[in-house]
This record gives structure tokens, sequence and C-alpha cells, in this order.
């Protein structure tokens, strides 16, 4: 059966230092879909994030690209299988050189935080419990 994937891309100051940064948080770098100007980071098998440097990246647009490091364009969550996953992944995220938001999220039944990587995007990482879904 045909699974759809997403591809985020993004735009990033220091390619090198953005890979550097993901490799940190666990994930893998798919050089088979990279080069100098990009870098394909590999979320999950149907989630991909593409870092692309800033020239690279105007090549997909004819729009001003974003400064994330004091504008908001895209707020990117990902689910975790668990609370400690969720603190463990900001904090992994903060040792590699991002910034955690202070805000803290916690319904009971689910759990967020979030941090902004190196060019300033936000990723908020957040568990739900699966029982709170069958309710």
């Amino acid at each position: 059966m045909y699974q759809q994937m997403i591809f985020v891309n993004l735009p990033v100051e220091d390619l090198a230092a953005a890979k550097g940064f993901f490799t940190e948080l666990g994930y893998a770098i798919d050089a088979r879909f990279g080069d100098e100007s990009t870098a394909a980071v590999v979320v999950s098998d149907t989630i991909v994030v593409m870092l692309l440097t800033r020239s690279r990246y105007a090549d997909f647009t004819g729009k001003r690209i974003a400064d994330a490091t004091s504008t908001s364009e895209v707020l990117i969550a990902l689910s975790a299988e668990s609370r400690s996953h969720v603190d463990a992944l900001v904090e992994r995220a903060v040792a590699a050189g991002g910034t955690a938001s202070e805000k803290v999220q916690d319904l009971g039944f689910m759990y967020g935080r979030s941090f902004d990587d190196l060019d300033g995007h936000t990723w908020e990482i957040m568990w739900m419990d699966p029982a709170a879904l069958d309710r």
C-alpha cells in the first residue's frame, strides 16, 4: 500500500552545522539526496526534512525567505512515544546548540515542549496518551 510522505524544506545558513545539529538529535542524513547545498534528514520512513542553503532554497520560491530567528514561518510538530522521549529530544536539541522554549504544555493526557533549531525554526515535540484517543 502506498504511504504518502512529507518533505519539509527548510532554509539554513550553515549546512554543515545544521547537519551536525540533526545528527546530534539522533537522525540520519541520507547522502543519496544531498550535495553541497542540500541534505536530507530522515525523521521516519515517511518524514524527511530537506535542509537547503538559503541560496538553494531561493531557487524554489520567488518570495522573500523568512528569517526564522525573528519571524515565524512554520511550526513543525513531531510526536514522541512518551513524556520522557519529549524531554530527551528537547534536551539533546539544547545540548546541540538549539534553544528550548520555556513553555511546557502539560494537560495530563498530552505533554509537549518545543525548541528552536540553529536557524530559528520551531520544533514542537509532543506526546499524547493513547488511552485518551479511545474516549
